[in-house]
């Protein structure tokens, strides 16, 4: 068969505002397989330009493919812009059957299907090997109710979902098809050229907000050894300067990430590694952090999410304000920058949290923040929390973390985005984080954090001028409940959990 990847262009600020591009490494992982299935594969970086739907919709009639696949990893945020182009690939070609997978139709299937004959099957779950079955099902004119992790219409329309796909156990039984793109085309922190892999899969932790974690239903990581090869060769043979770790939490085996430290230090390649852990892990680390450094980890975005100790008991973070503190010092020991996520939007909030919460990050010291706003997902159990709060932004573009959604009791969107800005300027350009960035000793991490002091001047000025010119809070707007449906996080898991299958969109709420 003839497939075309599609990823399609974003609307997040992050994605428009720098310079840099990333890879689509969702999209690549699944390519793999199926080109070693012998499937002719192609994929559409749409990212780049970006491109208009008209441009994406023409690539794809040259290519006169027989499936057509859509994901983008900011699948809630990205949805609308998939959707428009389906429908117009669809108007262009009927015949032309198009999947769709990620996250967002992992849970909202019922809706999308409901919403669009645009998409003909939708994956749900891990892609990998639904997509080899799903494929080959095509091509043989089998029929689609024998492929596990999928929903579609039947013949009469119907909305159907067979039963869930269970997770992959070998992570290295399936290959990325790197060779689907142009590594020359892909970098980031300014220029360097780089790619997106992941070591894991999933989270061991039960933070009740994360849309991740029950996507990847359990833990699991690759071999160690076989991972830092896959680095080395892309380094010496595509001239890789810096992995971005998409893991949730890469290091919740101490004794697998030492391995994979351990064969990285062999390998002796310069390779920059940034990616995303817990605070108690890097705490917990503190013997091996050289090894980190020397393996080639140069930043961790560590989720602090909040520094109200009630709002992380809400939110089951599980992690302590002493270990957050902790761990950046001890990551700038090692010449290992930190960024702290902050999490704001919550309910009750007042001016005096956000005071407290100033305070916290001043005396946290991290080299980098990134100001995120609370954004519930309809499969999580923070949903059911937040079910009767009201929603203020009903473009669901907007739905990317860095825009307010929900209403707040006790402060206005304006008096919020305005502390938020306003505290984000006094932790970054502190005196002691701007010495930083003019005289830290490694010349590479004066380097990073350069650039990321110049992408965030731009972001920062580009959220204001949205606020204050392209924005349209709604001032009674529906709940939560209303606006997405019930909450679904008894559906959390989205493999291995036993389903029924589903005749009608009526029959599923």
């Amino acid at each position: 068969m003839k497939i075309v990847l599609i990823n399609p262009p974003h609307t997040a600020i992050g994605s428009r505002i720098p310079d840099d591009h990333l890879p689509p490494l969702g999209l690549l992982s699944v390519g793999g397989p199926l080109i070693d299935d012998g499937h002719i594969v192609t994929l559409i970086d749409a990212e780049f330009g970006p491109m208009t739907i008209a441009c994406i919709t023409r690539q794809v009639s040259a290519s006169g493919p027989d499936l057509v696949l859509i994901g983008h990893s900011g699948s809630t945020s990205a949805h609308p812009t998939a959707r428009a182009i389906a429908e117009a690939v669809k108007h262009s070609d009927p015949a032309i059957r198009i999947v769709y997978g990620g996250v967002f139709p992992t849970y909202h299937w019922r809706e999308v299907l409901a919403e669009t004959d645009a998409f003909d099957i939708l994956v749900r779950g891990e892609g990998e090997e639904t997509m080899r079955r799903l494929a080959g099902t095509l091509a043989t004119g089998r029929l689609l109710a024998t492929v596990p992790g999928i929903a579609f219409r039947d013949g009469d329309g119907e909305i159907l979902a067979t039963q869930p796909a269970q997770p992959i156990a070998d992570l290295d039984a399936y290959r990325v098809g790197w060779e689907l793109i142009d590594h020359r085309h892909y970098s980031y922190w300014g220029g360097k050229r780089a790619v997106v892999m992941q070591f894991s899969r999933g989270c061991p932790h039960l933070c009740n907000y994360c849309g991740q974690r029950g996507f990847w239903t359990r833990w699991r990581h690759r071999s160690p050894e076989l991972f830092a090869r896959e680095i080395a060769r892309l380094y010496r043979e595509e001239g890789v300067e810096l992995i971005n770790l998409a893991d949730e939490n890469p290091t919740s085996s101490r004794k697998a990430w030492l391995a994979f430290l351990e064969a990285m230090i062999t390998e002796n390649v310069p390779i920059q590694i940034v990616g995303s852990t817990r605070a108690d892990d890097i705490v917990r680390d503190a013997d091996i952090l050289h090894l980190y450094r020397k393996a080639g980890v140069v930043r961790w975005l560590i989720g602090m999410e909040n520094t109200d100790e009630a709002t992380l008991t809400l939110i089951k973070k599980g992690g302590a304000k002493t270990t957050d503190r902790e761990a950046i010092r001890l990551l700038r020991q090692h010449d290992i920058l930190s960024m702290a996520t902050w999490v704001v939007g919550f309910e009750e909030e007042k001016l005096s949290h956000l005071w407290r919460g100033f305070r916290q990050l001043l005396s946290y010291d991290p080299d980098q923040i990134q100001a995120l706003y609370v954004t519930p997902h309809r499969w999580t159990p923070f949903f059911r929390i937040a079910r009767d709060r009201q929603v203020i932004e009903t473009d669901i573009r907007k739905w990317d973390y860095k825009h307010q959604v929900l209403k707040m009791r006790h402060l206005n969107p304006m008096v919020l985005v305005a502390c938020v800005k306003l505290i984000e300027v006094a932790i970054q350009a502190r005196p002691k984080a701007l010495l930083r960035i003019l005289f830290h000793r490694d010349r590479q991490q004066r380097h990073s954090m350069r650039w990321y002091t110049q992408m965030g001047r731009r972001v920062w000025f580009h959220e204001i001028l949205e606020f204050l010119f392209r924005r349209h809070h709604l001032k009674d707007g529906p709940t939560l409940e209303n606006f997405w449906g019930a909450p679904q996080d008894a559906e959390e898991e989205s493999m291995l959990r036993p389903q029924r299958h589903v005749k009608s969109l009526d029959a599923a709420e």
